[in-house]
């Protein structure tokens, strides 16, 4: 897959605990944007296949993407959506828009996903919960990650 300019363009899967993302690379360079998500309760419990994606069904949550400026322009924001979204059917995962991008997507090209064999879900306020508290995880995790760092340094 190429972006508007030519460049080729690798989206991967990383399924971190409690956040995981599509991620976004151009012509292998570092990871330049992304589109963050929780995977619904359902999801959770649902099974794991090899690529450490969920399977079988359950909810996701998809509620940040981002871009760095200077890849702005690129049409890489759309790509991580679609990307996302045809992963979603393969796997048969409700998506769940809160993020504005993928909300505004969804409204203009739902009826297009939908017959694709995409299943949508409006968000509720357990939904919004869960990735505040998925987000308050992860910033403990990284606060206490670099605690330890130091702690180690300063033990050196």
């Amino acid at each position: 897959m190429k972006d508007r300019t030519g460049a080729p363009v690798t989206v991967t899967l990383n399924t971190g605990r409690p956040i995981g993302a599509y991620a976004v690379q151009v012509d292998g360079s570092p990871v330049v944007g992304r589109a963050d998500f929780v995977d619904g309760a359902a999801s959770g419990s649902g099974a794991s296949g090899d690529d450490g994606g969920v399977t079988g069904g359950g909810d996701r949550i998809f509620f940040h993407t981002e871009v760095d400026e200077e890849y702005g322009g690129r049409g890489l924001a759309g790509i991580l959506v679609r990307e996302a979204l045809a992963d979603s059917i393969r796997k048969n995962i409700v998506v769940v828009p809160v993020c504005p991008l993928f909300a505004a997507h969804l409204a203009k090209h739902g009826d297009e996903y939908v017959a694709a064999g995409g299943a949508i879900r409006q968000p509720a306020k357990d939904d919004i919960a869960q990735v505040t508290q998925a987000v308050k995880e992860q910033r403990a995790a990284a606060r206490e990650a670099r605690q330890a760092d130091r702690a180690d340094r300063a033990g050196e």
